[in-house]
């Protein structure tokens, strides 16, 4: 038991770093979702400042975009040339999303400084992404309605998911400071 446990104790760490690194933020992410629920400003603040750049964005793309809050309502409307065309949710912030993409760094961490820089660039790379991809999906939304679940439920996920694969396998291939052994080969 203890050999195996010694052979698979890199993949053990990294299960278990994983594991402990997401639950803790996912909690300290519940906790701020039930915080932001007591607090009269509502969606949580994260959430309106998404859907706040979101606007931004496509109003200096040369689109017409405005939000709105309304009473009783977890969301933000998105108007969009004046039409009411998408509404952002809680899961549309990408908190979710670099939390999972955190979780896998912090599990192969590197050295302190390239942990963290990489962290931050990351999380800042997939948060712009989704503010691009919400300006983007109403564009598509407005003149393809029609293909709501395609944009939304396949191609813009497949987009954000390919994103953080691809920050993955360079945070692995070119910041990881592998230790390799050196293992003496044996004359034949």
């Amino acid at each position: 038991m203890l050999k195996l446990f010694k052979t698979y104790r890199p993949v053990i760490r990294f299960i278990l770093t994983f594991l402990i690194s997401y639950f803790v933020m996912a909690m300290g992410y519940k906790w701020y979702l039930d915080y932001s629920k007591t607090t009269s400003f509502q969606p949580d603040y994260i959430t309106y400042y998404v859907a706040e750049q979101s606007q931004a964005f496509l109003n200096v793309i040369g689109y017409h975009a405005k939000i709105e809050l309304h009473a009783g309502e977890p969301w933000v409307r998105l108007l969009f040339n004046g039409d009411y065309i998408v509404r952002i949710i809680e899961g549309c912030n990408a908190v979710s999303v670099i939390i999972l993409f955190i979780a896998f760094i912090v599990s192969f961490a590197s050295s302190l400084k390239n942990t963290l820089l990489f962290v931050v660039a990351g999380s800042l790379i997939i948060y712009i992404a989704n503010i691009l991809r919400i300006g983007v999906l109403t564009i598509g939304l407005y003149y393809y309605p029609e293909l709501e679940h395609l944009l939304h439920g396949v191609i813009f996920p497949l987009i954000i998911y390919g994103m953080v694969f691809m920050l993955w396998v360079i945070w692995v291939n070119y910041f990881v400071k592998q230790k390799k052994e050196h293992v003496p080969s044996k004359a034949l």
